[in-house]
């Protein structure tokens, strides 16, 4: 048995983030409006007759049993009756550390993909539920779809969303999401109430200016008092004509959203030649 998967493993923002609370198990209530976006890492799956498993990253991602994507291929392995042997490449595009959900995607990636490879059989639901042991973003790049996330982004509805355009910038800081959490100072307990959007179908017919009107990020203020760079950033992609400029997740990157490609792409010529330093990409929701 020799086989190759190629796959391609992309990126999330946060359009909207609040935390609610801290839970007695460290973890905190959130709820958020989550898309995947086309900003993709490139994983290769081998897999052949043999016994063993090999994790080669690019970038400041780790290899080996550091990287989150060898911890899922050890929980499809572990559903595996025979010997087999897996070599994991990942090429990374997305940076690392910074509020995209780049690790998370290529754990999903590596459970999806191995699910197929090794014939398991594996349900949605039953991939979402190993993939939350993994980490809190990782079901939400198994279910696929634009959805509210809440608990502690394991409880997901899908919704629609229009077409949007953004441009991404990430001043090169890697930001510890711990530190940014802990910047909170929250208490056990839930200390406020949800944005208010129930159910999935208020979101029929949304337009961009409805988007825009959502756009929001409780963990922005802790990360600006840890990195003000971020602060910067946000400035800049403002100034270069976004509708709405937001940290993603936890940051350090700050995404704006733009009212079509055309004037994303003008933005990032712009950003660019006046900010060489840092990464700069385009990007549209999936």
């Amino acid at each position: 048995m020799k086989n190759t998967l190629k796959l391609l493993s992309p990126a999330k923002i946060n359009l909207r983030l609040d935390v609610l609370g801290k839970r007695e198990d460290g973890y905190h209530e959130i709820e958020s409006i989550m898309t995947r976006i086309s900003l993709y890492d490139e994983i290769s799956l081998h897999v052949e007759d043999g016994e063993g498993l090999e994790v080669i990253s690019t970038g400041s991602a780790p290899s080996g049993e550091g990287n989150i994507a060898y911890k899922a291929a050890m929980a499809m392995l572990n559903r595996y009756s025979g010997r087999v042997r897996i070599r994991i490449e990942i090429t990374k595009n997305i940076p690392v550390a910074a509020g995209l959900g780049g690790g998370s995607g290529n754990a999903a990636t590596v459970l999806v993909g191995l699910n197929q490879m090794l014939g398991l059989g594996l349900s949605r639901d039953e991939l979402m539920k190993i993939g939350l042991h993994l980490g809190a973003d990782v079901p939400f790049f198994i279910f696929e779809r634009p959805a509210i996330a809440r608990g502690i982004g394991d409880r997901l509805e899908e919704i629609q969303l229009p077409k949007l355009w953004f441009v991404l910038v990430n001043p090169i800081i890697p930001v510890s999401t711990a530190d940014v959490y802990r910047g909170l100072n929250l208490k056990i307990g839930l200390t406020k109430k949800g944005f208010g959007i129930n159910m999935p179908n208020s979101f029929n017919g949304i337009g961009i200016e409805g988007v825009v009107e959502l756009l929001h990020n409780d963990l922005e203020d802790a990360a600006l008092r840890l990195h003000p760079e971020i602060g910067t950033v946000k400035d800049s992609v403002l100034s270069s004509g976004a509708l709405r400029a937001l940290m993603s997740g936890s940051g350090g990157t700050v995404f704006g959203l733009f009212e079509d490609r055309k004037a994303a792409e003008r933005a990032l010529k712009h950003l660019l030649l006046e900010h060489g330093g840092w990464l700069s990409f385009l990007a549209e929701n999936i």
